[in-house]
């Protein structure tokens, strides 16, 4: 893993710039399990994002209450054709769309906005076949 230096580096950062950018908005969430050179989705969710009052400390904490063992986490926001926060079923449609191509291709985590537990951006980088 490796920190992109192209968008900002801190979730905070991150969520306030996002919605500044789009207003409300619905965010995919996808916490995973990081090993040496292994990935692994443990669980996922959707929250509707309404302000960017969002600190990475109570996120992390919410996160620590879903019983899984999460080293990072995938958000990826969605917004309706009107540019607003999706329906609940579409944003569980969604949800299960992306974690299929998580599962397909790990890579996905670099398109959207992965970070570790510590609210640093994180980067997904292939290790060659040996």
């Amino acid at each position: 893993m490796s920190r992109s230096d192209d968008r900002p580096a801190r979730f905070d950062t991150w969520v306030a710039e996002e919605f500044a950018a789009t207003g409300p908005f619905t965010v995919l969430i996808v916490l995973v399990g990081i090993r040496e050179l292994s990935i692994t989705p443990l669980r996922s969710t959707w929250l509707h994002v309404i302000g960017d009052e969002l600190a990475w400390p109570d996120v992390a904490k919410l996160f620590d209450g879903a019983g899984a063992d999460w080293d990072g986490v995938l958000f990826a926001p969605r917004t309706d054709m009107t540019g607003g926060p999706l329906p609940d079923a579409a944003a569980r449609l969604a949800l299960r769309d992306l974690g299929d191509r998580v599962l397909e291709d790990r890579t996905v985590l670099n398109a959207e906005h992965f970070f570790d537990r510590k609210g640093r951006r994180l980067r997904v980088e292939e290790v060659p076949a040996q």
